[in-house]
C-alpha cells in the first residue's frame, strides 16, 4: 500500500499500546479479536466516565478492518461519545497504527460500540444527557 496522508483524530487516544508477538496469528498479523478487545476497553473507558460508573457493552456495529497490524506497531485507539439515550451510550472508536520507526499513521479499524449503564443492583440505570461542546 502506498503512503497516505491519513491523519488520526486530534484528541488524545483513550489507549495506546504496542502490538506484541503473543497477539498474532500464524502469519504474523495481529488478531482482529485482540484489536477489538483494545477498542472495547477504550470505548468502555469513555462510557464509564460519562455515566459515572459501570457500563456494559451490548452491541458492536459496523466493525470494519482496513489494514493489518504487525508486531511492534504502536496502536492508538480513539474513542468519542456520539449519542446518549436514557440508559445507553454510543461510542465511535477508531484504531490507528504507527510503525515503530516512522511517524506515518494508518487507520486500521473502526466501529461503533453501544453500552448500557449498570447500577450496583446489576440493573440498567439512567445516564446524564450528552453535553454539547
Amino acid at each position: 500500500m502506498s503512503e497516505s496522508t491519513e491523519s488520526p483524530p486530534t484528541h488524545e487516544p483513550a489507549i495506546r499500546v504496542t502490538a506484541m508477538p503473543q497477539d498474532t496469528n500464524p502469519y504474523g498479523d495481529i488478531f482482529g479479536g485482540w484489536l477489538m478487545a483494545q477498542m472495547d476497553l477504550a470505548a468502555a473507558s469513555v462510557a464509564s466516565r460519562h455515566s459515572g460508573g459501570r457500563a456494559s457493552t451490548v452491541a458492536v456495529d459496523a466493525m470494519a478492518f482496513h489494514r493489518p497490524v504487525a508486531i511492534g506497531d504502536e496502536v492508538s485507539v480513539y474513542a468519542k461519545l456520539v449519542a446518549v439515550g436514557r440508559t445507553s451510550m454510543k461510542v465511535d472508536v477508531e484504531a490507528w497504527r504507527r510503525t515503530r520507526n516512522e511517524n506515518v499513521f494508518h487507520k486500521v479499524t473502526q466501529a461503533q460500540f453501544t453500552f448500557v449503564a449498570i447500577g450496583e443492583d446489576r440493573q440498567k440505570r439512567v445516564v446524564p444527557p450528552m453535553v454539547q461542546n
